[in-house]
């Protein structure tokens, strides 16, 4: 398939990987943003990408989007709009690609395929998986566990979240599931440029396993210094995040979880370890 692929996400972290990408591999790309007039926005534009204007909310405008795509990157973030709200508009993705006769859907999901963990924004992922395949689409799911941008990126307060609490809730020995999120982008436009092999498939991305404490010594190894920690309270963290990461967490500690990066790499044989990610964020 060569066709149009409609991204949704396509100024955040994992969807705009998945455009980079798709346009790096010659694929036409429909950037979907509710804001397309944004600095990301435009740089997509620059990039060679189609923006459109696209609310998942709003089943009106992904009908809109989806007109005319083969391929269509679906990706929800609860940490912005609540569980309740990313179960609705993972829904109306899959409604609006079944009515448009996409022929290959590509889930950014999380966590588990198992339920029962009690995690919330892994449950609800299931949710929207099971509605997708309600739809008949053809459907690959992928599912990254801790982005190695845990590590460094602002948005993700490292200094509280992943360098304090984390270690304290999880452990600091306990091996973790790494991926960054370029090659997630890598291996999704792998995924689009070979549908007969990957439709229907269920994929656990990882291209290192970690422990925290490994972690930080190949930060200080890289960068000259330990990574800045901020002591903080769990319930006062819980106040401003919920306690889905928390429950996450200790979960986490209490169940190990095992994925083999040889899958990963099968598919991008380049994925990076941490060491190898870590390095390539050195200015």
């Amino acid at each position: 398939m060569d066709g149009l692929v409609a991204v949704l996400g396509a100024t955040g972290r994992q969807g705009g990987a998945v455009a980079r990408h798709l346009l790096a591999d010659g694929r036409q790309v429909r950037a979907l943003t509710r804001d397309p007039a944004s600095a990301k926005a435009r740089r997509l534009a620059e990039a060679g990408c189609q923006v459109m204007r696209a609310d998942m909310n709003d089943a009106g405008t992904l009908r809109a989007a989806f007109a005319g795509a083969q391929g269509v990157f679906s990706v929800q973030n609860p940490m912005i709009c609540g569980l309740d709200a990313e179960i609705a508009q993972g829904r109306n993705v899959g409604d609006a690609a079944a009515e448009a006769g996409v022929r290959h859907v590509v889930y950014g999901s999380a966590g588990l395929d198992q339920p029962g963990t009690g995690v919330g924004s892994w449950e609800s992922k299931l949710v929207i998986k099971a509605h997708l395949q309600s739809r008949g689409l053809p459907l690959t799911v992928l599912r990254p566990m801790a982005l190695m941008e845990l590590m460094t990126d602002k948005d993700f307060y490292p200094p509280v979240s992943t360098w304090h609490l984390m270690p304290k809730l999880i452990g600091g020995d306990r091996p973790l599931l790494w991926l960054c999120s370029d090659d997630f982008g890598a291996v999704a436009a792998r995924v689009f440029a070979e549908p007969d092999r990957f439709v229907g498939e269920d994929l656990a991305l990882v291209s290192d396993v970690l422990s925290l404490d490994a972690c930080r010594d190949l930060y200080r190894e890289t960068f000259g210094h330990r990574p800045r920690r901020f002591p903080m309270p769990i319930w006062l963290f819980e106040r401003f995040v919920g306690d889905d990461l928390i429950h996450m967490w200790r979960w986490l500690r209490e169940n190990p979880v095992d994925a083999d990066p040889a899958v990963t790499r099968a598919i991008v044989p380049s994925a990076r370890s941490v060491r190898e990610w870590l390095g390539s964020r050195v200015r």
